[in-house]
């Protein structure tokens, strides 16, 4: 195609595209986002009174629980559909990242558990990490010198 064709499509694909309703999406978004924290600090505040547990240990306790609802929720495909209605609403929260991490490994379990489930496992969430890891690492030096 030439330039001026690619234009005209380009306006043609732009003037039939749905335009999306944001102050809708954000409320979707904060809605289940919020709602998806507050089951976290309920389950927080509930292992820490039932269980006697410390801060920490009930922080590191509601962490895996809420890590292993977002893992379930994937596996039985009710996650997709959340993250349709919530958009990053859906991702934010920890729940998301165990998201990201099963989806690839479900789309992929077909091509055996080396080459498919452990290699693609990380495909999305990989990226998150490295520059988590890395982002904290540079914040921790600079917090080094300035202290």
């Amino acid at each position: 195609m030439k330039t001026q064709e690619k234009k005209e499509f380009q306006k043609l694909v732009d003037s039939n595209n749905p335009k999306p309703n944001l102050l809708l999406n954000c409320f979707w978004a904060f809605s289940v986002g919020g709602l998806i924290c507050i089951v976290g600090q309920f389950l927080h505040n509930t292992i820490e009174s039932v269980f006697k547990l410390s801060h920490l240990e009930s922080t590191n306790v509601t962490t895996l629980i809420m890590i292993f609802i977002g893992a379930f929720l994937t596996g039985i495909g009710v996650y997709d559909k959340i993250g349709k209605v919530a958009g990053a609403g859906s991702i934010v929260p920890i729940t998301g990242f165990a998201n990201s991490v099963v989806s690839p490994a479900m789309e992929f379990k077909r091509e055996g558990f080396i080459f498919g489930v452990a290699a693609k496992m990380f495909s999305i969430a990989g990226p998150v990490l490295v520059y988590g890891i890395t982002t904290s690492v540079i914040v921790g030096i600079v917090y080094y010198f300035i202290r």
